[in-house]
């Protein structure tokens, strides 16, 4: 139960930490689907 416990812990921890990388990637993404959804109204 406590071998569970710890690596349910560590698999819930890993996104944090590998997190500061994708952010960057994840704003960029968000201005493009901004951007399309912005020319797909102005036509």
């Amino acid at each position: 139960m406590k071998q569970a416990l710890i690596v349910m812990l560590a698999c819930l921890g890993m996104p944090q930490l590998t997190g500061c990388n994708t952010m960057a990637g994840l704003g960029k993404d968000t201005q493009a689907a901004g951007r399309s959804l912005q020319s797909a109204a102005r036509k």
